[in-house]
């Protein structure tokens, strides 16, 4: 196991993009598809190599607008909605179940070609889960702010807001879970973002949101990190309190071809926070060959 002391975090120029997240008032928008013999709903746009992005447990697709249209200048992006969101079908059982049907959907949309994955949150554990079951699944992985296992102070926390959303409902955890997206002063600066994201939380299954945090908080990949060989990025938001920067050390530590990246001044949704900065954050990834980590870094 490697080292983890691989931090790099991003230049001061690029903290201007930080004060510039996306609109809710203006969303960019594929043209919807069916996948996986037709359980998963997905926007898709651009040409190019199949580029998937995974969204979190306390938001939905809408959370990748502001970078989709520049990175579908290069790849075909697909944003789909994960099992039981949206349009997309619910699956019974864990993370497991989960996994398999995204497995699915990403074969079924890149058609025989190459993937990269890249997972904010939920959708991170959710493409790891997925990669460590199917090896072969991405050729490149793009984890944001998400783990393999969350310390039992963290699994108490799911656990928590499972039990209150089924007493009395999501709404009673609704400031919960934008305290788990953003910074207070983030959300103070930013109230139609905010009335947005309310709003797309409260659109959430109850029951798949109480589903997904069982498995989370029982979840623990740890054992089999090392089974995964593709290159990864792992990338966390340095304010990021639903999956502290130590849960982001431990996974690129685990992983055999990883590195980790801090992005300033964020919290556990970076790509809206700070689009600018999270684009720079994975452009030289996305761009880059698929050599070892270990060959890139002596080079």
């Amino acid at each position: 196991m490697k080292s983890p002391g691989f931090d790099l975090p991003l230049g001061a120029n690029q903290r201007r993009f930080q004060s510039r997240p996306c609109s809710p008032l203006k969303r960019e928008r594929g043209m919807d598809r069916l996948f996986a013999n037709g359980t998963v709903n997905a926007a898709q746009s651009g040409q190019g190599p199949a580029l998937f992005l995974f969204h979190s447990l306390l938001s939905d697709r809408a959370s990748f607008d502001a970078i989709v249209p520049k990175l579908s200048q290069s790849y075909r992006v697909i944003v789909p909605e994960l099992p039981g969101f949206g349009g997309s079908q619910a699956v019974g059982g864990d993370l497991v179940d989960v996994a398999d049907r995204m497995a699915e959907a990403v074969r079924d949309g890149a058609g025989g070609d190459e993937a990269i994955v890249l997972g904010n949150g939920y959708g991170g554990f959710v493409a790891l889960q997925m990669a460590i079951r199917d090896p072969k699944i991405a050729a490149k992985l793009i984890l944001a702010d998400c783990g393999a296992a969350f310390s039992e102070s963290g699994r108490e926390a799911f656990r928590n807001m499972a039990a209150a959303s089924k007493a009395k409902g999501l709404s009673v955890i609704t400031d919960v879970a934008m305290r788990r997206l953003f910074a207070p002063e983030f959300q103070e600066k930013h109230p139609d973002l905010m009335r947005d994201r309310r709003e797309a939380f409260l659109r959430t299954d109850p029951e798949v949101f109480r589903a997904a945090c069982a498995a989370l908080a029982e979840l623990d990949l740890r054992p089999e990190l090392a089974q995964l060989k593709v290159p990864v990025l792992v990338l966390v938001g340095e304010h990021d309190e639903a999956t502290p920067p130590p849960m982001s050390r431990e996974l690129a530590a685990g992983l055999p071809q990883a590195r980790l990246k801090i992005i300033p001044g964020c919290a556990h949704v970076p790509q809206l926070q700070s689009p600018g900065v999270f684009l720079d954050a994975i452009g030289d990834f996305l761009a880059a060959p698929k050599v070892s980590v270990k060959a890139e870094r002596s080079g």
